[in-house]
């Protein structure tokens, strides 16, 4: 074999090896599926009950969660559009959790994209928010899902078995919650 032969061989393979190394995850996207993510138990028996989480566990899958719908709010407590859109999602939890039909259907929760549990603890607080939020201060389940910016929403529909899809993915502040709740039912086929 030519030297130049050899030296190409082994320069693809070096260009092969970088773009599998330095690939970037992309984000979620509807029809798509979720990394298997597992977050810790909330130490809150009414967010444990809220989840249908009820074995005594340290940790969970994301399909392990009673809900047909579950709405996943990816947000930093250090995102001003998140602060500002949090009455918003209030609001969004409030309707569900108001409505017989949807409050046992639909579920929420938020994940703090480089947040510790004190960060997280803080926005839970200051801005009243009623669902379950989620550390993960060293990036690791941001990173799974793309890095994505904040505020990012993934719906995702979980059947009975445990599978799952994404019905939809936004990235961006709701701002209207009963136009985003219909949007989200007319989405997930509710």
């Amino acid at each position: 074999m030519k030297k130049t032969s050899i030296v190409n061989y082994v320069v693809i393979l070096l260009l092969v090896f970088a773009g599998i190394l330095f690939a970037e995850i992309a984000p979620p996207e509807e029809g798509g599926v979720l990394p298997d993510v597992i977050l810790s138990l909330p130490d809150e028996p009414v967010h444990q009950k809220y989840l249908g989480i009820t074995e005594n566990k340290k940790a969970f899958h994301i399909s392990e969660i009673d809900a047909e719908i579950l709405l996943i709010e990816i947000f930093s407590m250090y995102c001003p559009y998140c602060q500002k859109d949090a009455p918003a999602v209030n609001e969004l939890y409030d309707k569900i959790a108001q409505d017989g039909n949807l409050k046992d259907k639909i579920k929420l929760i938020g994940i703090g994209a480089g947040n510790s549990p004190f960060e997280v603890d803080f926005f839970r607080n200051t801005y009243k928010i009623q669902f379950p939020l989620f550390a993960d201060g060293d990036f690791s389940i941001h990173k799974r899902l793309g890095e994505v910016r904040t505020p990012f929403f993934i719906g995702v529909k979980i059947k009975k078995d445990g599978t799952h899809n994404i019905f939809y993915t936004k990235q961006g502040a709701i701002e209207d919650a009963p136009k985003f709740l219909s949007l989200i039912l007319d989405k997930a086929g509710i």
